[in-house]
């Protein structure tokens, strides 16, 4: 049985989504191509700031759900304890645009 996890994007407008996914690589990238969920569609990713693995599908949505529940200062200080966790190849920014003028 493969691992899911929930994962927890910051978005250009300082808001957070938080998901679960089998793939996080595949799925941040989803979200950049605008083809991921309909929130991130109009709140581009930033960056993702967490991702936490769990054994099966059920835990994982359990797992979104008590995240989804908490204030965003909470998820964000959530994020940093779990930032240990993440390789600095892993941690995945999205690309900043050039400035034009």
């Amino acid at each position: 049985m493969s691992a899911w996890y929930v994962y927890v994007i910051e978005c250009r407008d300082g808001s957070l989504y938080t998901g679960i996914a089998l793939d996080v690589e595949r799925r941040y990238a989803q979200h950049l191509a605008g083809k991921g969920a309909r929130y991130t569609r109009s709140r581009p990713p930033l960056r993702l700031l967490a991702r936490f693995i769990h054994p099966d599908r059920s835990s994982a949505l359990r797992a979104e759900y008590a995240i989804k529940q908490l204030s965003a200062t909470a998820k964000r200080r959530l994020c940093a304890q779990a930032g240990a966790e993440i390789p600095a190849e892993a941690s995945i920014e999205a690309p900043v645009e050039a400035a034009s003028g």
